[in-house]
């Protein structure tokens, strides 16, 4: 073959190798073979776990049980002990999730004898803010009752939103940013070295740590304000709406739904379930930014959409989008009590709508990869009381899946429960800090598994480690 004819057909191979089949690229890239693509495969699969949840062959089967005199935590996929939670600042929190940290003081309170003394402290909190991803300082600022007022019980800093709350139920906020823009005297970076009022260190390194580069001098511009019992308020939904309670104890357990706008109530806007319980109903936002309302109550659950009302595009209503009824027998029961004669008297009386003998409503909550709405509803049998975790569709609140937690659920414990892909976790604290946790994992099940011999059923394996007694199935 002369050499022409040889690099023509390597030509003519490498061309080939170049043109891909359509069908083909098509498919690597539904397979995440593509950076830009990668979430498709992800999104398939996400779809996939859902459909092997939700089949009628899936069960979940309790493969571990743990038992701890300290607490128990689970994060990310991992099951801590040994007081984990007690190594993590209570007062950290995202203002922009997985971008800023904002990191929030104890408040200052001075002892008693400096009070007496008519020592004045006028400085309330300290908020750090950090940017992450690399790690950053952002700068750190104080809570100044001679700014903000003398009736500060508690701040907050969320989606870049300063927010103040006041022991008279007032709620107001600010905008953080302009707040950083105005009043930062100096930037700075964690680590490098900063001369500060006459001190010289590392930003971020004992002793000197963070300096306070962002000092309010005068009140900042109110965004907006609202009272509220109990300091209650969200802001949600499209167009945006706040939910308050009216700040009367009279008012607990009815919230106003209010635009966010002119404070105008929305048509339908105040929402009351008049339940008789020893709980309070709750209400949120839905956090799958739908916009839509989740209103949770002891035997009922509202999901709640805000729409234009039909002829006047200017006002908003509240509409029902579906509801979520619980499993239980009428509220209204007989006793039956015989005398002494023979006689039968029925006395008529009323449960509260959380009688733990009636199927309660405990957890709401929303799994956001697999679009699923959980909820755990619990009734008391006699001495022990049984818990369900069921999957709903989130669009429609339709039954998919219902997971039976085998332990006995006390209602008057208190109680978590995850879902993490194939795995559900119960947390439970009970008195006398003793805490147990409850591991599930999704199996598929099928009639060999149902033919096994009654002693591989009974089969348990128990060892104590570091005080702690571990169940293995």
């Amino acid at each position: 073959m002369c050499p022409q004819a040889a690099a023509g057909g390597r030509r003519r191979r490498a061309a080939s190798r170049g043109a891909d089949n359509v069908c083909r690229l098509l498919g690597r890239r539904a397979h995440g073979f593509y950076a830009r693509d990668a979430g498709v495969a992800h999104r398939i699969n996400l779809g996939l776990l859902r459909k092997m949840i939700c089949q009628e062959s899936t069960k979940f089967k309790n493969v571990w049980t743990t038992h701890s005199a300290s607490p128990i935590a689970y994060e990310r996929g991992r099951i801590y002990l040994d007081n984990y939670q007690c190594c993590i600042s209570r007062y950290l929190s995202w203002d922009t999730p997985q971008e800023v940290m904002v990191v929030k003081s104890a408040q200052n309170k001075l002892p008693a004898a400096a009070r007496q003394a008519g020592i004045q402290q006028s400085v309330l909190f300290y908020l750090a803010v950090f940017q992450v991803l690399p790690l950053s300082f952002i700068g750190m600022l104080e809570i100044n009752k001679k700014v903000f007022g003398n009736s500060v019980t508690d701040v907050a800093v969320s989606n870049g939103i300063l927010i103040v709350m006041y022991s008279t139920g007032l709620v107001r906020l600010y905008n953080f940013q302009a707040i950083c823009e105005q009043f930062m005297e100096q930037p700075f970076d964690l680590g490098h070295e900063f001369n500060w009022n006459g001190q010289v260190g590392v930003v971020g390194k004992y002793p000197f740590g963070l300096p306070c580069n962002i000092k309010i001098t005068d009140t900042p511009p109110l965004l907006f304000e609202a009272s509220s019992l109990e300091n209650a308020f969200q802001i949600g939904g499209y167009p945006w709406h706040y939910i308050i309670t009216p700040n009367k104890k009279k008012h607990k357990g009815v919230f106003h739904i209010c635009s966010l706008k002119d404070h105008a109530l929305a048509k339908n806007g105040i929402q009351d379930m008049q339940c008789c319980s020893l709980e309070p109903d709750w209400i949120y936002f839905h956090p799958d930014m739908s916009g839509r309302i989740i209103h949770v109550g002891p035997n009922l659950i509202k999901v709640l959409k805000l729409k234009e009302v039909k002829n006047n595009t200017d006002q908003v209503e509240v509409a029902e989008d579906f509801t979520i009824v619980a499993n239980r027998e009428n509220c209204v029961n007989n006793a039956v009590t015989v005398t002494a004669s023979g006689r039968v008297v029925k006395k008529r009386f009323n449960l509260l709508d959380d009688d733990p003998e009636q199927e309660t409503f405990k957890i709401v909550d929303y799994e956001d990869e697999l679009d699923l709405l959980s909820t755990v509803a619990v009734t008391e049998i006699g001495a022990d009381g049984k818990a369900h975790l069921d999957f709903r569709c989130n669009d429609h609140g339709i039954l998919l899946k219902s997971i039976p937690l085998l332990e006995s659920w006390d209602v008057t414990y208190s109680h978590e429960v995850y879902f993490d892909k194939d795995l559900v976790l119960h947390i439970e604290q009970k008195p006398n800090r003793r805490f147990s946790c409850y591991v599930y994992q999704m199996v598929c099940d099928t009639a060999r598994d149902d033919e096994r011999s009654s002693h591989e059923k009974a089969e348990r394996v128990f060892r104590k480690k570091g005080g702690r007694l571990f169940e293995y199935i």
